[in-house]
């Protein structure tokens, strides 16, 4: 995978996605059925999975002993960076966003009056701090591997259509933020860590670290396991310290 220019798209698709999705939950008056809900769930599980297994399919390559090393430096990565995310208690930082998050949502389910500043600050939180879209951000930035955030964009949207049902069309404005987060962290990635990966064995280690990460967030999605994803997130940044430490 070659390096790219500083433009970075995952972002934009994700805000399209919340606006879709926004524009579909106030058109449809009657909320998804649940067959339907568990037919996508099923299918962004599976399309998860496959970009998972892709990324680290582009990134490992050499003689077979190339590859065994590569994918052992990802899966050391990812075991040590779930030790450090524990240590640096990142799922419990989640989890307390995402509680919080639930608060808001829960004042609007229990029939008292939906604040529409609520269904904005919980859709911006929840969307945010999603470790999809901050893996999907580094893989953007780092390649223009804009696909974990396009498949993000889906789920958000799909989130939005609940959302806008409860808090209406103000939620929708999550869109912006969540722009301007994921969109300024890819850009940070490019800028900023890009030029720091001076080999292309230190890029492809970070991206099939990603991808190993990704494959776990299809447990979550399928609801097969409960996976601590915050705390993966530091194998991103171990996963170029092991191969320079291996090599």
């Amino acid at each position: 995978m070659s390096r790219h220019t500083a433009r970075v798209i995952g972002a934009f698709l994700n805000a399209l996605g919340i606006l879709f999705g926004s524009l579909f939950g106030l058109i449809r008056r009657e909320p998804l059925t649940a067959r339907t809900q568990t037919y996508f769930k099923s299918l962004l599980g599976a399309l998860t999975a496959f970009c998972g297994l892709q990324l680290v399919w582009l990134n490992v390559g050499g003689t077979f002993g190339s590859m065994l090393k590569q994918l052992f430096i990802a899966f050391l990565a990812v075991v040590l960076g779930s030790l450090l995310g524990k240590a640096l208690a990142l799922q419990k930082i989640s989890n307390h966003l995402g509680r919080y998050a639930a608060k808001l949502l829960a004042g609007a389910q229990t029939g008292s009056v939906a604040k529409p500043a609520d269904g904005f600050l919980a859709a911006t939180i929840l969307f945010c701090a999603a470790p999809l879209g901050l893996v999907g951000a580094v893989t953007d930035g780092l390649d223009n591997y804009f696909y974990p955030l396009a498949l993000k964009a889906i789920m958000d949207g799909l989130a939005m259509t609940s959302f806008v049902k409860m808090f209406r069309w103000p939620a929708a404005l999550a869109a912006l933020p969540v722009f301007l987060f994921l969109n300024g962290l890819a850009y940070a990635v490019h800028k900023v860590v890009l030029p720091l990966l001076d080999s292309p064995a230190l890029l492809h280690s970070v991206s099939v670290a990603a991808g190993l990460v990704i494959c776990a967030m299809t447990l979550v999605i399928l609801e097969a396991r409960r996976v601590e994803l915050a705390n993966y997130l530091p194998a991103l940044a171990l996963a170029p310290l092991l191969t320079r430490l291996f090599s």
